[in-house]
């Protein structure tokens, strides 16, 4: 086996483990899976696994890391579409934001055990995604600053104060207190409500 296939098999494997690692959090909760739950899973020895991820808690730290690299790749593509404006650009990200949440809020009866777990234990997780989606903001901001759409003096600080006000679109936790239709609606106001004030004076 030449050192290209052997690679790709331990780039397979570890994909495996990712997998199984979300499905079973998502489902049976972070709490409940075992290291030997996970290698079943995969079809491979505990000892192999650990050889890949030390414990636990490194598995449930790669498995949000890709759940985030997932989430703002595709945030990226919804807001840098050639020829829209920067309003456009904007409530892609809060609606493709709430789809995603919408969709993680459905993975399973427990992700929000796992939810609760990352930020109690792994915050330094937590805070690269809020920076990543802070950077998202300030282009989109940038953007209409340059098109002529938007007024905004700060757009970073105003970056954190455009985050903090769409919190409740992008955490799972929420998602059972509205219905499909109710969150859309919310969502679409608020960013209308964003677009008075970024607008220019």
């Amino acid at each position: 086996m030449n050192q290209m296939t052997q690679h790709s098999d331990s780039d397979e494997l570890r994909q495996r483990i990712l997998a199984a690692a979300r499905e079973r959090f998502s489902h049976e909760g972070y709490g409940k899976t075992t290291m030997a739950d996970l290698a079943a899973d995969c079809q491979c020895s505990p000892a192999n696994l650990y050889r890949y991820y030390p414990s636990k808690q490194d598995i449930a730290a790669a498995v949000c890391q890709q759940c985030v690299s997932d989430s703002i790749a595709t945030l990226r593509e919804l807001v840098r579409q050639p020829g829209t404006s920067a309003e456009t650009r904007l409530r892609a990200y809060v609606l493709g934001g709430l789809k995603l949440s919408r969709e993680d809020a459905q993975t399973g009866p427990k992700l929000n055990e796992f939810i609760g777990y990352i930020l109690e234990k792994r915050q330094d997780l937590v805070h690269a995604r809020i920076q990543a989606q802070n950077s998202l903001i300030v282009e989109i901001l940038a953007f209409g600053n340059e098109s002529g759409e938007f007024e905004v003096e700060d757009v970073i600080a105003t970056a954190r104060s455009v985050y903090a006000s769409l919190t409740l679109f992008e955490v799972p936790l929420f998602q059972p207190l509205y219905s499909e239709d109710e969150f859309e609606v919310l969502a679409n106001s608020t960013v209308d409500l964003l677009l008075k004030g970024l607008g220019r004076r």
